[in-house]
């Protein structure tokens, strides 16, 4: 059975989608079968695959609207191991469109149900906002890792990303963990990257994950190139890292 994590934090700019696509392309390269869900309206994950979003006929937005299956929208085996459910600018209107719908929250759980047996790991990948999108991840996935940028302001907004979480577990989904943090963009020449490692490890009680992405401009380059990182340049510092991780997430995911 597939274990479904969802990478999720509210604030922007913090490596949540660059983690999606090279966290599963690299779990994928080590024999996994993943599914890579976009769930995020700016669809940079899917376009990061080399997807042409713009001209999907079925996207997530048409499963979470009723009108296609999940077996429509899959892109199947985009890269070996790796199939994809695509978003682009119309999820934004998912949102007001699902008003009034009855158990909204478990739209996305309901239709992943069909296929999670397929995939030794299913990545959805959030908007960066806590949103009825993001509950919908949440109530579908086994946990939530979450991507931490090594700036100042680190910590600000993951008490509330850890309050929704626990949220979720309560009122919808009772076997939602988290899954852990993972830190990104680190500077090994600045002090500043070091301090917020220790500090958020100084205030947390969630497992932190030992592999440190670092702030890479290979990994930054990658998306344009519509390639995962270990595609696009294997031996660069990035690729090392998400090779890193996703031997991490398999060993902590085995666990569970």
């Amino acid at each position: 059975m597939g274990r479904i994590i969802a990478i999720a934090n509210q604030k922007g700019g913090v490596g949540k989608t660059t983690t999606s696509i090279n966290l599963s392309a690299c779990i994928a390269a080590k024999g996994k079968k993943v599914l890579v869900i976009d769930i995020d309206p700016q669809g940079n994950t899917t376009s990061g695959y080399g997807i042409e979003k713009n001209e999907l006929e079925n996207t997530i937005y048409e499963l979470i609207l009723g009108d296609c299956s999940i077996e429509d929208c899959i892109l199947k085996e985009v890269l070996p191991n790796i199939s994809i459910l695509p978003s682009n600018v119309n999820l934004a209107a998912a949102e007001i469109e699902l008003i009034g719908v009855e158990k909204k929250e478990y739209i996305l759980k309901n239709e992943v149900d069909w296929v999670k047996d397929r995939f030794d790991f299913i990545i959805i990948d959030c908007p960066p906002s806590l949103s009825l999108l993001t509950v919908n991840a949440m109530t579908t996935a086994d946990s939530v890792l979450v991507p931490i940028q090594c700036e100042y302001y680190a910590l600000e907004g993951l008490s509330q990303l850890i309050h929704t979480v626990n949220l979720v577990k309560e009122r919808l989904n009772p076997d939602l963990e988290m899954d852990g943090v993972v830190f990104t963009m680190y500077d090994s020449r600045t002090n500043l990257s070091s301090q917020v490692v220790d500090n958020v490890k100084s205030h947390l009680s969630q497992k932190i994950y030992d592999t440190l992405i670092p702030r890479n401009i290979r990994l930054a380059e990658a998306p344009s190139y519509g390639k995962p990182i270990n595609m696009y340049d294997p031996k660069s510092a990035g690729s090392e890292s998400y090779m890193a991780l996703a031997e991490e997430v398999i060993q902590n995911n085995s666990n569970n």
